[in-house]
This record gives C-alpha cells, structure tokens and sequence, in this order.
C-alpha cells in the first residue's frame, strides 16, 4: 500500500508549553507562545476567580451512577462523545469511529454499520454484529463504569473483569481481560468459518451477512463456537477484534502487521497557535495504526506519520483512513479576529448606513424587552453590540452613549444577578453554569440547565461584553472576573479539580466542531444545529481577548473559530460534487439541517425540511464579520442561495430569515440583494436593516467566484 510520510518540523514544540500562561496586555499575540498553560501556571493568573451564586438543580441526571468515585470530584463532560454511556440506562450506542458501540447488561456490542440513505436524512444503522461478555456471568445486569476518559477517548470497565479501551479512530476494538475468566463473543448472524493460526492468537470469523472480523490475542486463547456463539477457555491479557471491510490480503496483512500495538487513551495538546496535537498513549510493541478522518487529513501537516491511503474504512463522515504513528499535529491557516468588517465599508454608502443606524440606535429601550430567555435576551444584547461596531466603522459616533447605556442595562443584570426571573447560577453536580428557570425546567432556555446550546447563550453574551469592554474600558476592567467566569464554561482549556468547568465543555477535539445537545440522551448521539452560533461564541471569545489584552485567550478563541469552520465546511455545507454523503442526499441538500454523531437531518428542531430559508439562516446567523470567513466559498455561497430562493415564495416566510438569504445573495449578487433587503418589513432579532447594510456595502464588487471552491481562509489570513 502506498505510503506517504510528513516529515516534522526541525524547530520542534516539546518546550512551548512550559512558557506560558501570563495575561498579556499587548493586542497582538506571539505566535510562538503555546495556548494550554501548565496547571501550576494557572494560579499566575492575575483574574480574580468568580462563581455564579450556587444552586441545586432539580432536573439533572446525577453522575455518580456511570463515573468511577475518583472522577466526581472534578467537573465532567456534559457534551462529549460517549455522553449516552453516562444518560438514563447508558445503554444508547456511540459512534466511536469506525464502530457503533453499545453497553448493556454487563456486555459490550459493537456494530460496524450499515449505511442508509434518502433525500431527507441519513444515517448509520446499528447491529450487534459482535457482543462481548464473561461466560456464566454472576452479575449479568451490572452496569458499566467510566473509570477514565480525555479528549480522544474514554475508558469502560464492566467489573471486575473486562476494560475497554475506547479510543476514537481505532480499527480495533480493544479489551483487557483483568481476570483470569472465560469469555463469551456472541452475534445476530451465523457463523460460516472460524479459522484460527497456528498458535491460536489470531482467528478469522466468517459471518453469513459477509462480513469478515479478525481476532488477536496477546497471548493464545483456546476458543469454540456454535452457530452464533465463541466461547473462550479461562484467559487473561489483550483481545483485540477488528472487522476486514475489504477482502484483499493486503488490508489483512496491515492489520497483522500493527495488531500488537494498541492505545489505551488519547489527548489533545495546544502547543502552538493555529495548531492542534494528538498525543495517543500506547502499550504493546510497534508502531500505532490509527484512522483519520476527512478533516483530519487535510489539516495533517508538520509532523512524521505515515498515511496509508488505500487502508479505508467507510463513515459516514467520509472514508476514514490509516495513519501510522502516535503523535499528529493539525495544522489551519490562521484567520483575522477582526472587529470590523474585513475588507472595510465603500465612504461614499457611509450616509445610508448612518440614517439606519440612528432609526435602528433610537429603538434601544432596555425596558421594552419581554423576553427572559438566556438565548433571545442575549440575542438583543449582541446586537446593539453590533450597532456600535458599525458606528465606529461609518466614523459616526455620536449613538455610542445611547447603545453604551442600553450594553449595560442589559448585560449587568445577569452579571450581577439582579435580572429578577431569571439568572446565571453555578450547579457543583457537573461543574458549569445553569440558569434559574433551566434548574427546574429540563424545557426552559431551550434545555441550557441540562447543558443544551451553552456556547450558543453565552456567546451572544460574550459578544455584547467585548464590545461593551473595549468602547468603556472601565466598566470592563468592574466585571472582567464575571466575563471570563462565563467564558470559563464552555472554553476552559484546563483539567482537574482545580477547575470550575470541564475542558472544551462543547468542542470535540476529534471531529473539530461543537456539540449542543447537553444532558439528553438520544438514539443518535450528539447533535448541533447552528455551525454559525458555534463559530460565534469562539469569534466573541477571542474579541473579549482583544478587549482585554489577552493573547491567549485570542489565540485560543481564534483556533477553535478556524476549527469549526473548516468542520462547518467539511460537514455541514453540502455542494453539489461533493462526495463524503450519499447521492440522494445530496442533491437534494445544500446545507444540513441537524447533524448528528450518527445522523444527519435534513429537518429542523422548529422546521421542516422544506422551509430552507430557516436552513440557510439558522447555519449564517448572527451576521458578523466572521461570516465572511465561514462563507468564503463564493461558489457553494451561489449554490445554496439559488437552492433556497424558491422557498421565499411559499407564503408566511418570515422576514427575518429572507434577510439572510439576501445577505448571502449579496456576496455575488451586490445591487440585487440591496433592493431586495430595501423591501424587508422585519428582522431578526438579532438582526437589523444596519447590519444588512453594513454587509452588502463591505463586499467586493468582484466576488472572486472563480477561486471561491478552494480558497478557504487565504485572504483571511494574518
């Protein structure tokens, strides 16, 4: 097979993360230094620390009954990959790429999936095409325990006798037998052929669904089967179990070759900006065979792996690859956390965008605002936040008192915890921020006390606090302790007991992108709607960097913005030749809808799927500056607007959501969108006729259609 090696850089970066964690009052960031301090480095911070009041939710599931007793006293997971292993009966399957696993009654299933595809949605169907367990069981209803996890896996212990290494982008399965016990390998199908070597530490399984599973064993294990089932003689060590998607010799060969290495856990590493590093944790001997997923291989760079291009195994993420080693830098190209518009604003539009701007800055009236929700209130503050960032850039301000006041009417409230209704509480159970109507209503801003939608709330907040910070820099240095505790929640870099939240509450490190969907199990794993509201909250945070002077946490808010919008890219916009879904699927598809670790939808949380103006305007809003970055391929930008645009005619579509249609036409189409978002009745809510402006009049007059398929962020860039 072929290989293809990346070499290294000389420079090497084992040194960077003993440097850091200062806060920096310069605006610009050194990018050499690295984003993850040391822990002892934390307490350097100069900070004060600051937790929200705390209070006893009444609706959240209660930890202890999956997690092992040493891990309850630090903040855990509330978004991760192997969620449902912790929720209701943890017996929902995970997608722990390239296998479906499922733990139930003291046994663990694991599924190599079958695809299944339509114009509306697809999906990975689960099968227990292999389930392991210990023969004549004693305890045969014992539930499984976390005894570990980190960024790139989770270990699961289904006492006293078999562990799991769940480690994500493993072609094998691996378990450590703890005792000496007999093992139990069941399955749904038939068993046709069951060929093991010469010294019975490798056997071939031959299913009647054509499927082919290979079996290693650290040391030689004596095993018998009927029609469905293996049973072992008493053995203790390593059994590894990996499925031959592909009959040539060859694939098996690679799989002989790498079997006797196997990871037991894997972590993400900040060692400089711009730049991610897996560090996979080994035993065995040799090298470590692992896989990549689309993403991945276009981000590999820098460092000496080994990618065995036709070694593939099917995803629904895409064909995911072989990669030979245990330490892979991802690399992206940096892009411009600006506050204003990247390419600027045309003088001469300056008076239209002013006469908006002052109708738009004359409606401000904190008083007026109804709404107690988390998300819709912090919708209103971002966007008169918006307002003075514009009128800064129209050189107009003469409204920044006016929308300074109106910031912090509304934003002091909740950092003070004066709003009244509603507020920012601290739950100790999981570690992270809730809100008073969200601990005793699973249903209350939109699930944000059982971990739904965090980096979506505050987010918009973050974004008003920035703003707010850098037009009164006062007022920001009074409540820098409330912002970064808020920040803290969904962005915290740390681990351990020394933190108030668990790292990357949101993010997974693996797949590049966000999770939303909290504490609520589902079929499906995880799930996230809006990649736009996602690429918000790491934008904001790093504008509240550069409010602040903090060079880390731009550099940190700015890499994880360039993650999720390659992963938005990669998984969410779907162009008419792409190739990573089913053909079906996308041809009726421009964008996803939902998109699930196992899943994706075409459907809406509060939308059908043939309401497409609310699919291209909940993956665009909020209309900031970043959004150009987000969509800078002005050639997929044509392909979901000209897809779109006939829903506008259906009746009662909202006013709100044709403005984002317009603004996306605008990127290739200028004077068109103009007249058209001139003949708006209504915005968003979040949204304004100045932003709108604001937008069609900072794009270029040549919209650079012709490179717009490749150039990702080159013209973004520092």
């Amino acid at each position: 097979m072929a290989l293809k090696k990346v070499q290294r850089s000389k420079n090497g970066h084992q040194n960077l993360e003993e440097n850091l964690y200062k806060t920096h009052t310069t605006r610009h960031f050194n990018s050499s230094l690295p984003l993850e301090p040391p822990p002892a480095a934390m307490n350097r911070n100069s900070i004060r620390p600051f937790t929200f009041p705390e209070t006893l939710s009444t609706v959240l599931p209660d930890p202890s009954s999956f997690f092992s007793p040493n891990l309850l006293s630090s903040p855990l997971p509330t978004n991760s990959f192997f969620q449902n292993f912790v929720l209701k009966n943890g017996d929902q399957p995970e997608y722990i790429h390239p296998y479906l696993i499922k733990s139930s009654l003291s046994s663990l299933s694991l599924s190599y999936p079958s695809l299944f595809s339509n114009t509306a949605f697809t999906y990975q169907i689960f099968t227990a095409d292999l389930t392991i367990s210990v023969l004549n069981n004693p305890n045969p209803n014992q539930t499984h325990t976390i005894s570990s996890f980190n960024d790139l896996s989770v270990t699961l212990d289904i006492q006293p006798s078999l562990r799991f290494f769940l480690v994500r982008g493993s072609p094998f399965l691996t378990c450590q037998v703890l005792q000496n016990v007999a093992l139990s390998i069941s399955t749904i199908h038939a068993i046709l052929d069951f060929v093991p070597n010469s010294s019975k530490t490798k056997y071939k399984i031959n299913l009647n669904n054509g499927q082919t599973w290979v079996l290693y064993s650290s040391t030689p294990i004596s095993l018998t089967h009927d029609v469905s089932t293996i049973s072992s003689d008493k053995f203790c060590g390593i059994i590894r179990i990996a499925i031959l998607p592909n009959p040539d010799s060859e694939f098996e060969s690679v799989l002989d070759r790498f079997s006797s290495c196997y990871p037991v856990s894997g972590h993400a590493v900040f060692t400089k900006p711009f730049c991610v590093e897996y560090k996979f944790e080994k035993k065995g001997w040799g090298d470590l065979l692992m896989l990549a997923n689309p993403l991945h291989l276009r981000l590999l760079d820098n460092c000496s792996v080994k990618v065995v291009d036709d070694f593939k195994y099917r995803s629904m993420d895409g064909d995911l690859v072989g990669v030979i080693g245990d330490s892979w830098v991802l690399e992206t190209d940096p892009v411009s956390i600006t506050w204003h518009s990247i390419k600027g604003v045309k003088q001469e539009s300056y008076p239209q965008i002013i006469d908006a701007l002052v109708k738009d800055v004359e409606g401000l009236n904190s008083t007026a605002i109804e709404t107690t929700s988390s998300y819709f209130f912090g919708k209103l503050v971002a966007r008169a936040a918006r307002l003075a960032l514009i009128a800064e850039e129209v050189c107009y301000l003469d409204v920044i008192p006016k929308i300074r006041k109106y910031l912090k009417d509304t934003i002091e409230p909740w950092l003070n915890g004066t709003f009244g209704s509603n507020a920012f509480l601290y739950d100790k159970s999981w570690g992270g921020i809730i809100t008073k109507q969200g601990s005793t209503d699973t249903g209350a801003d939109f699930g944000f006390g059982v971990y739904n939608d965090h980096h979506f709330h505050i987010g918009y907040f973050l974004y008003g606090i920035a703003v707010l910070a850098k037009i009164d820099p006062i007022w920001g240095r009074k409540y820098r302790a409330q912002a970064y505790s808020l920040m803290a929640d969904f962005m915290t870099l740390g681990r351990g007991g020394n933190s108030k939240y668990p790292r990357l509450r949101c993010f997974d490190l693996w797949k590049l992108h966000s999770w939303a969907s909290g504490l609520t199990e589902f079929a499906d794993g995880r799930n996230q709607e809006s990649t736009s509201e996602a690429v918000n909250a790491y934008y904001s945070a790093a504008l509240m960097g550069l409010a602040y002077g903090d060079t880390h946490l731009v550099a940190v808010g700015s890499l994880l913005t360039a993650m999720e919008i390659h992963a938005s890219q990669t998984w969410w916009h779907v162009r008419e030749d792409d190739t990573i879904y089913a053909a079906d699927f996308t041809k009726e598809n421009r964008v996803v809808g939902v998109l699930w670790a196992n899943k994706r939808d075409s459907g809406l949380w509060f939308a059908p799927a043939e309401w497409k103006e609310c699919r291209l305007g909940i993956q665009v809003l909020p209309l900031l500056p970043i959004t150009e970055v987000l969509f800078s391929d002005v050639r997929f930008v044509r392909q979901l607007v000209e897809w779109t645009l006939p829903a506008l005619e259906r009746e009662g579509v909202g006013e709100g959501w044709k403005g984002f249609a317009y603004a996306l036409e605008g990127v290739y189409e200028k004077q068109i969108a103009l007249e058209k978002m001139r003949s708006l009745t209504g915005y968003d809510d979040g949204n304004s006729l100045t932003n709108l402006l604001w937008w069609i009049f900072s794009r270029d007059d040549d919209s650079g259609e012709d490179g717009g398929r490749h150039c990702w962020f080159g013209r973004y860039c520092h």
